[in-house]
């Protein structure tokens, strides 16, 4: 038995003869930086997440972190943030100035709980910075409203979330701007590191495409302090061809999603993902929750099934974040998360006899660690 976590050379395989042709072309053109690439796939990925605009950068971090500095917010200014994601949710914050404050997630879904943002606005806040976790957006209605009711924008970290719904409205679409990584594991991914912001903020967008190019619109005019963060023409040629079977990729997660979600239910002692009506998921990541995750873990290892851990520790008790003082059992909630969460293997490339293997060593690993 063996079941790889993630195939990351499957989509080459698949599409091998589309994205040398891609290469090819990029090669030959001479022109490497923010051509006509970069402004097809900004044209072609706006189009896909139902935005008016999107602007190619380096990588997601910096998606993120441009959209809070293109909002002006800064030093002295607060994000609301979920207490349970990845670290770059929070970089995003802390790089542009600002403090990220955290809110507990809704237990079932891993995403932050709209029932508990409220509480942790103050006059500070500027922002809330949601996170569609593994795949699944966060309930957007009643965040857009608590956000309209305080003057506040919704940025969306769109990192796992490429054509997820919500409500039938594409990831990417449902706030005031949304960032998305192309980092090589996502479900569009490059073949390096690559990032988006999406908007219908004109303006906006016309700020992140200053600070992207060193603060500049024309060739040595440097209007203000920016960065250096492009989208490459190359890893923009191959994401053009990518974005073609986006959806169909999605469908063959969605596929191995069902089958686990059939054949593990009722497990003892193992939680499974709740989808709500309203979601459509990619799954990114497929997340179980067990109390011995380690051993589980272990097992599945000697069994041939490649799993990962999203993620061990949760951001608050970082030693990045040390300055902002949180004692352990500061969000309980996520911690507890963080503890037991387990990934299984999930991706375009596997077949239901795969999920089906790793189903087995599921079921075999549980009845051994009673």
């Amino acid at each position: 038995m063996n079941v790889p976590f993630l195939d990351l050379k499957f989509p080459y395989i698949e599409l091998k003869d589309e994205l040398d042709a891609a290469y090819r072309r990029v090669m030959e053109s001479g022109w490497y930086i923010l051509g006509t690439e970069v402004e097809a796939f900004e044209a072609e990925f706006a189009d896909y997440c139902e935005s008016k605009q999107c602007v190619g950068v380096a990588n997601g971090l910096d998606a993120l972190h441009l959209i809070v500095r293109g909002y002006g917010i800064g030093p002295g200014d607060e994000v609301i943030v979920p207490s349970n994601t990845y670290i770059a949710t929070w970089l995003a914050v802390t790089h542009a100035g600002a403090t990220p404050v955290p809110v507990e997630p809704d237990e079932r879904t891993y995403n932050i709980d709209p029932a508990k943002i409220e509480q942790a606005i103050t006059p500070k806040t500027k922002a809330i910075m949601v996170v569609h976790l593994y795949g699944q957006t966060a309930d957007m209605d009643p965040i857009n409203v608590i956000a309209r009711k305080h003057g506040l924008k919704v940025i969306e970290d769109c990192a796992q979330a490429h054509g997820s719904r919500y409500k039938g409205r594409r990831a990417g679409s449902l706030g005031d701007a949304a960032g998305f990584s192309f980092y090589p594991g996502k479900n569009l991914g490059a073949v390096g590191d690559g990032g988006a912001v999406t908007t219908n903020d004109i303006e906006l967008a016309d700020r992140i495409r200053i600070l992207r190019n060193y603060g500049s619109q024309i060739k040595y005019h440097n209007e203000v302090v920016g960065f250096n963060s492009r989208l490459d023409e190359l890893q923009a040629a191959l994401l053009r061809i990518k974005l073609t079977r986006l959806d169909e990729w999605n469908d063959r997660r969605r596929q191995v999603a069902g089958r686990y979600l059939l054949e593990l239910a009722g497990q003892q002692k193992l939680t499974l993902s709740h989808v709500p009506e309203w979601a459509e998921s990619v799954w990114h990541l497929f997340v179980v929750r067990y109390p011995q995750r380690d051993q589980l873990q272990k097992s599945l290892t000697e069994a041939g099934i490649g799993t990962m851990i999203h993620y061990p520790i949760p951001p608050h008790l970082q030693s990045a974040y040390a300055a902002l003082a949180y004692d352990r059992g500061s969000f309980p909630i996520a911690e507890n998360i963080h503890n037991e969460v387990l990934s299984l293997p999930i991706g375009p490339s596997m077949t239901l006899s795969d999920a089906e293997q790793v189903v087995h060593a599921m079921r075999s690993s549980i009845v051994a660690l009673r």
